[in-house]
């Protein structure tokens, strides 16, 4: 048997199963991540990816932060591929209960999937940091420079910035869910970014699958490891 064949094996004799992914999934509908060769990280900048997106530099430098964040971290063409699809598939079945993802674009949303647990936020969601209006995406990208709610406020992206903390309701929804699993799928993730890569280790059960083309560091705890392009496993499911 197969690795695909056994993962749908898996997946057939589960009932609550929770999806963890990260920057891999979306890759697959054109969106870079941080960490490949061609990943953000590698590519080059006058400062790191890491302090242009950082909390400090926001407020210290919110020009040149919005100048990056439409650059580099939007991409409202996206669509959602084969795996998006594919979970959201499983939602409607009543098989998959939730969706934690580390990834703010919202394609699992675009796809058709309701319970989506987004640990780093949602550049969908925008906020006036004074008076608290929200603000469509198309706002933020329609906007010259700053993002400047009615009231003269700064409208910033509700997504978690270096050196912020992640939504305690968000984690707890997550944990909650991750404990509830019968099935765990990991995919599209490199599991080095704490705190959200921690949460796997509320996961208790025996169907622990990693879907992920490079080795992670909970490759020796899975039941079933596939190195494939994320995508291209879901669609063969």
């Amino acid at each position: 048997m197969d690795a695909t064949e056994r993962f749908r094996e898996m997946l057939d004799a589960s009932e609550k199963v929770v999806f963890f992914g990260g920057a891999g999934v979306s890759t697959e509908s054109g969106i870079p991540d941080f960490r490949s060769v061609d990943g953000l990280y590698s590519q080059k900048y006058d400062l790191p990816p890491e302090t242009i997106i950082s909390h400090r530099y926001f407020i210290s430098h919110p020009e040149e932060f919005f100048r990056f964040y439409k650059e580099k971290m939007i991409f409202p063409d996206a669509e959602p591929n084969a795996c998006h699809l594919k979970l959201a598939e499983l939602e409607k079945q009543g098989k998959l209960t939730a969706v934690v993802t580390q990834n703010i674009d919202g394609l699992h949303q675009k796809a058709g999937s309701s319970n989506v647990l987004e640990l780093h936020g949602s550049v969908h969601r925008n906020y006036c940091m004074s008076c608290g209006k929200k603000y469509p995406l198309d706002f933020v990208l329609a906007s010259d420079g700053i993002p400047r709610c009615e009231c003269g406020g700064i409208v910033r992206p509700d997504v978690v910035l270096y050196e912020e903390a992640l939504d305690p309701d968000v984690i707890e929804r997550s944990v909650n869910a991750i404990k509830e699993a019968d099935m765990l799928i990991i995919g599209g993730t490199s599991l080095v970014v704490y705190p959200a890569a921690s949460l796997i280790d509320f996961y208790g059960g025996h169907r622990l699958v990693l879907i992920n083309r490079g080795a992670t560091g909970a490759d020796g705890r899975a039941d079933l490891v596939i190195r494939e392009n994320i995508g291209k496993v879901f669609s063969q499911i």
